[in-house]
């Protein structure tokens, strides 16, 4: 991370599909490997979480490994404005995170491949692992059955209100301001979350920002929507250099290609650390 990381007095929070990336990570990974049949003929039945676990067996069962998963995920779509907005903010001091309902593998081996894993203090999804016979295992960041989260808004293995507010009592976020950016559903209760002096950034025309404008008066926070990548950097670099001191902006400092990937073996409820 920046070395001035430590100074920061913003937080940006990231969702990841459709936000970082162009595309559903896990829509990009079936329909590209050819299990959208799988797919669709389970949806019906199952849980989506429960649903991604199940397709990522049907993968193995058919002889795709966990770098054929690596090597597509590689090949999404991934807006050069959206890297350089990452980039910049991290430079600028600003503590990064991620937010999302996708899983912890297939956002490392993505921010991984583009160089900016480092630029992130934290990933807060889905956990994932390789089993013995290397098999990818997605599980619920909420247990849904041990630890429910008890958020109507939200599905019930993430509820990204609760992780936000888990960030809010941070020692390390106290006094800080926040921009939230992300475009879905899930997307919406942590918006709520927010305080007056800080940021929500909805995708414009998605479910976030169609919730946004039925009832604007239940969001504290600035709202600011976007609609492609050159405009997410443009609004998010203005809204940091407003927050950020002049002492932040003098120390730019580009360390983000600085990155290892991060263990994906982890258990449920678990933010992954991102190492320097």
């Amino acid at each position: 991370m920046a070395t001035v990381a430590a100074a920061a007095s913003v937080v940006v929070v990231f969702d990841f599909d459709k936000t970082i990336i162009e595309w559903d990570s896990d829509d990009w990974v079936i329909t590209k490997l050819g299990a959208a049949d799988a797919f669709n003929r389970l949806r019906p039945t199952m849980r989506w979480n429960s649903l991604m676990d199940r397709m990522m067996g049907e993968l193995h069962a058919q002889g795709r490994s966990a770098d054929d998963i690596r090597e597509c995920l590689r090949s999404a779509p991934l807006d050069a404005h959206v890297l350089s907005a990452i980039r910049t903010a991290s430079a600028l001091g600003c503590d990064l995170k991620v937010v999302s309902d996708a899983n912890a593998f297939f956002i490392e081996t993505v921010l991984e491949h583009h160089g900016v894993l480092g630029c992130f203090s934290e990933i807060n999804t889905n956990p994932a692992r390789l089993d013995a016979d290397g098999r990818l295992r997605i599980s619920p960041f909420h247990d849904p059955t041990s630890s429910p989260h008890g958020c109507s808004l939200c599905p019930e293995n993430m509820c990204k209100g609760k992780i936000i507010e888990r960030i809010q009592a941070t020692d390390s976020a106290k006094n800080k301001r926040f921009i939230y950016i992300g475009d879905g559903k899930g997307d919406y209760c942590p918006s709520l979350k927010l305080s007056e002096g800080d940021y929500v950034m909805p995708k414009e025309n998605y479910p976030l920002w169609n919730l946004i404008r039925s009832n604007p008066q239940l969001i504290k926070a600035e709202v600011h929507p976007w609609c492609n990548g050159e405009e997410l950097e443009r609004i998010l670099l203005k809204l940091v250099n407003k927050l950020v001191t002049p002492a932040q902006v003098s120390q730019l400092d580009y360390k983000c290609e600085m990155s290892n990937p991060v263990p994906t073996d982890v258990g449920h409820n678990q933010t992954l650390p991102v190492p320097n």
